[in-house]
């Protein structure tokens, strides 16, 4: 079995240092989509569209049955995968799928950088900011001071182009639009982590509408915020771990 971890804004692949000891595979994939920790190929417009295709490709690189975990907006192209590319994984895991809800409402800071001038203005007073202060939000979010660190120390100047390009291509009605084929996620097992304090997702009724559209199991994260990985990586690890194993008992395999 193969994990793929996917992470999303404004994030680097070191948001999974602390979980990924707790999870049961040893053969752990980290991919970092363009913008986020990498860099932006030539010709990527990094839509929406753009991200779905680009992990489309990936995963078809790597050994399969593949498990595909995704967070924040890494839990939205998983999201997509899952409904309009089942044939690549086993398995499923987001931690935002009630952005997929009809009645989702983009948070206010994405709401800003979905504005032209407003948006370029907030990216540059945040790569403005000295990196110490960068830090400090983060920590004051759920990061842990150490992954706060690793998080700013491999920020690169695509970040701001890729944060504006795709939450600009994902303004309403597009994610409700997408909702709409959600039963297509059931297609493979789902599995819908819900961090009770994570304020950027809709919550959690929200949440458990979407998964039961999806056919997706739920996990409740009582008390952890966004950065739930980083706050309580044995509690979220635990679950998944749970959900993997459920699939080994089942003898669910790569159709």
């Amino acid at each position: 079995m193969t994990i793929v971890l996917v992470h999303g804004n404004p994030e680097t692949e070191a948001v999974w240092d602390d979980l990924v000891p707790h999870l049961r595979e040893q053969n752990i994939v980290r991919l970092s989509p363009p913008g986020f920790g990498s860099a932006i190929p030539p010709g990527f417009d990094c839509t929406v569209d753009a991200y779905r295709d680009w992990l489309a490709g990936e995963l078809r690189k790597l050994v399969q049955p593949v498990d595909l975990i995704g967070h924040d907006w890494g839990g939205g192209h998983v999201v997509r995968i899952a409904m309009e590319h089942p044939d690549l994984i086993r398995s499923w895991t987001s931690d935002i799928l009630g952005a997929f809800d009809p009645d989702y409402v983009w948070h206010d800071m994405a709401q800003v950088w979905q504005k032209p001038e407003a948006g370029e203005q907030a990216i540059a007073q945040m790569a403005g900011a000295p990196a110490e202060a960068r830090v400090q939000r983060f920590e004051s979010l759920g990061m842990t001071s150490a992954i706060a660190r690793k998080v700013v120390a491999g920020t690169n100047p695509d970040l701001g182009r890729a944060i504006l390009a795709v939450y600009r291509s994902a303004a309403q009605p597009v994610m409700r639009d997408f909702g709409a084929g959600l039963s297509r996620a059931a297609a493979k097992p789902g599995l819908a982590v819900i961090a009770t304090e994570d304020h950027y997702c809709g919550g959690e009724p929200l949440a458990r509408r979407c998964a039961e559209r999806a056919g997706a199991e739920v996990a409740v994260l009582n008390g952890v915020g966004h950065w739930w990985m980083c706050q309580q990586p044995k509690l979220g690890a635990d679950a998944i771990n749970t959900f993997l194993a459920k699939l080994d008992q089942a003898g669910v395999a790569r159709r």
